[in-house]
């Protein structure tokens, strides 16, 4: 039979008591390399709100993809402010690194030519001074991508097209450029969209530097027989552009006009994805 414990002095022997292990805490996580993302700029206030609500979207959703106390600022190439080198120099000193993206849609003169020249000063000005080890990681422009394409369906669902109709025709009116491959870019987003969505037609348009224009590409498609057109604005912010597409398509006859693209949701996911494309791009070229 078992012998009850506590009637031996063997059963007696005292141990040192035993204590909780200490967790060691967890290495903090590393905060993510700051954004600013840098739009073309307008003396119109319209177009600057319109970027602030997109970029305090961005933040929103960086938080949900994992990017928790992501630094997400705006700036500006021109007539705007702050410029793109007064927020790198406002950013927290201690910083290795920052990505730079272009809120553009398409690739053009802006984000071949004007902002690396502004970049290349920036960083020099920050290497001979308070911060000679910072590193700008240059991202993409945001399109083209699917996501855009979402966007420009919520748009034409405010303007009351809530769904593509084999008897609508889409005019997309973009900003235009002197760049022949930036309004071939807008063609083809033009071709995707009409393939995906079953449009009787979709158009490109621009505002200036080429043509057709907006109300031109409504006439000729109203003269072609679409029993409706409706434009789709591919700009990003509010102003002097869009009000002039929006006007020269409803003078054409265009039954409705997207708002700008603006604070949408896919938007904001479209500049966190090439956030975090230029972020993977920087640690490859670091690790090589």
């Amino acid at each position: 039979p078992q012998r009850p414990l506590g009637g031996h002095r063997q059963d007696r022997v005292r141990h040192p008591p035993v204590r909780p292990v200490p967790q060691t805490p967890a290495a903090p996580t590393a905060a993510p390399p700051p954004l600013v993302a840098v739009a073309h700029g307008s003396q119109d206030p319209r177009a600057a709100a319109v970027i602030a609500d997109l970029m305090a979207l961005v933040r929103s959703r960086a938080h949900r993809s994992g990017l928790a106390g992501l630094q997400a600022r705006a700036a500006f190439l021109g007539h705007a402010l702050p410029s793109v080198p007064d927020v790198i120099e406002s950013l927290p000193a201690s910083g290795r690194s920052v990505v730079v993206l272009p809120l553009l849609l398409t690739e053009a003169y802006h984000s071949d030519t004007d902002l690396p020249a502004v970049l290349h000063e920036a960083l020099c000005r920050q290497r001979h001074g308070r911060r000679p080890w910072l590193q700008i990681s240059y991202g993409r422009p945001l399109g083209p991508h699917p996501g855009l394409l979402h966007a420009l369906d919520r748009r034409l669902a405010e303007a009351g097209l809530p769904a593509p109709e084999a008897d609508t025709a889409i005019v997309l009116a973009a900003a235009g450029s002197s760049r022949p491959a930036a309004n071939a870019a807008v063609t083809r987003v033009a071709a995707a969209w009409q393939a995906a969505r079953g449009w009787r037609a979709v158009v490109p348009a621009y505002a200036s530097a080429a043509s057709p224009t907006p109300g031109e590409a409504v006439a000729a498609l109203r003269r072609g027989g679409a029993p409706r057109v409706a434009v789709a604005t591919y700009l990003l912010a509010a102003g002097v552009f869009a009000d002039q597409i929006r006007d020269q398509s409803l003078a054409a006859g265009a039954t409705a006009v997207s708002a700008v693209l603006g604070a949408a949701p896919e938007v904001a996911d479209v500049v966190v994805e090439r956030y975090l494309e230029a972020v993977s791009e920087a640690e490859l070229a670091r690790a090589s």
